[in-house]
């Protein structure tokens, strides 16, 4: 009993050391250290406090560096940091990249007047304005055989693809095609904030540009492009007979604090696609960030840390309490059996639709759980001779056999629901469901 307390005690600690430690992280995140004495030489101020004329530049290129040429899509000539906008373009497509290649957007904030290539003073990123992803496979009616995607939208694309190919079949190909992302979301930083040399974020410093004006340091304007904001449902497949595509282009300012919270965010999903998170994983990770508000987030972090705590002790009295159980006597082995049933079937379902590995591992966690508890149900023995497994099933005592009677008779009534309730399920699934090939 002491040792099961300490060890529940353990992971309660260990708990409670991670969440004061992500606290103090995030806390490190979002606050900055100014500089104490603005007119020091040490501090570094922004090039925004002389309330400069600016201008919002982009372009397209086939190549970020715009070798080869690059065509201009959109400008604000009165660009105000302060003023949030929304425009749509249509952008001409590059017969490069409706042949499955791709297409880069350079994005300028230079002063009113100049071209961004005149200006000593510009600032500029570059941002894919395509991905490449493996196109939804078609899915079928189990009657009428006809093929239809879930979307019109991802549908469209293929069949003009298929016909531009000359391709009769409804198969869809396995490898990558390009994708055209349909928004372009901007920011720049609106705080005149003024940075300290020696507490300069290195989060922040890939974005900074600094030039010398007598024997200060001046930075230009943080801008930043937000790749979180680009989702798999604005995706739209790219084939040969896309001339023109509409592109979204929004902008609005950004808190230094939200700012280095969004950079940090960006490389997390960014080194959990380079361990192997395919886009759909990283998509909900995405949505998780942008579709909730920022305090709102904090509370869920809270709230999902305890039920992670909560379900990571509940797995282990489960585990406790069906190790030490000897007899099934008052427990429904039918149940057990059902339930071990039903959760490898919902693992199954979630690793055929790819589901995020965010669900499926838990998943395939208490579907093994589950094998367990019924070998346990059973008193279930494997031997294995000669490579080949035997099972021997254990015996029943006298209250066993009496509880297995009384399981029996409930599953019977229980059965006069769950069999019209599945059979329904099955029949409405046949007609209406359409499934993969």
């Amino acid at each position: 009993m002491f040792l099961k307390t300490s060890f529940t005690t353990l992971i309660v600690g260990v708990f409670v050391v991670y969440v004061l430690h992500t606290c103090w992280v995030m806390y490190g995140i979002v606050y900055t250290k100014p500089c104490d004495r603005p007119k020091s030489d040490n501090c570094i101020t922004p090039f925004l406090a002389g309330n400069p004329k600016l201008q919002l530049s982009i372009y397209t290129a086939l190549r970020p560096n715009a070798e080869g040429g690059h065509t201009l899509i959109h400008k604000e000539e009165e660009f105000d940091i302060n003023t949030k906008f929304e425009r749509i373009v249509n952008v001409s497509l590059p017969k490069k990249t409706r042949n499955n290649g791709t297409l880069y957007a350079l994005i300028f904030v230079h002063q009113a007047g100049f071209t961004p290539w005149q200006d000593p003073r510009q600032v500029h990123l570059v941002a894919h304005l395509t991905t490449y992803m493996v196109p939804k496979q078609p899915e079928i009616s189990l009657i009428s055989g006809e093929d239809k995607t879930q979307s019109q939208a991802e549908d469209s694309p293929k069949k003009k693809q298929r016909a531009a190919s000359g391709d009769g079949s409804t198969s869809t190909s396995d490898h990558p095609v390009s994708h055209w992302r349909s928004r372009l979301t901007l920011n720049v930083v609106g705080d005149h904030f003024v940075f300290d040399r020696e507490y300069l974020p290195s989060d922040v410093h890939r974005y900074l540009r600094v030039f010398q004006n007598g024997k200060k340091m001046v930075y230009l304007p943080l801008l930043f492009v937000d790749e979180l904001s680009n989702r798999v449902k604005d995706l739209v497949g790219i084939n040969s007979t896309s001339t023109e595509l509409p592109l979204t282009i929004s902008y609005d300012s950004i808190s230094l604090g939200r700012l280095r919270f969004w950079i940090h965010m960006q490389d997390a999903v960014y080194s959990l696609q380079q361990f192997g998170f395919t886009e759909k994983d990283a998509d909900e990770i995405k949505g998780i960030f942008v579709d909730t508000n920022l305090y709102f987030l904090a509370l869920t972090f809270f709230v999902a840390a305890f039920h992670l705590l909560f379900d990571f002790l509940a797995f282990k009295n489960d585990i406790s309490f069906w190790k030490q159980k000897k007899s099934m006597v008052g427990m429904s082995s039918k149940a057990v059996l059902w339930r071990c049933f039903s959760t490898i079937v919902i693992f199954l379902y979630l690793f055929d639709e790819q589901t995020s590995l965010l669900v499926l591992i838990p998943a395939g966690i208490g579907s093994i759980i589950e094998v367990w508890k019924v070998k346990k149900a059973f008193k279930i023995q494997v031997f294995w001779k000669g490579g080949k497994p035997t099972f021997l099933f254990g015996k029943l005592d006298e209250s066993e056999r009496r509880t297995e009677e009384y399981d029996t008779l409930a599953m019977k009534y229980l059965s006069y629901l769950l069999y019209p309730l599945c059979i329904g399920g099955a029949v409405y699934a046949l007609i209406f469901l359409r499934y993969k090939r």
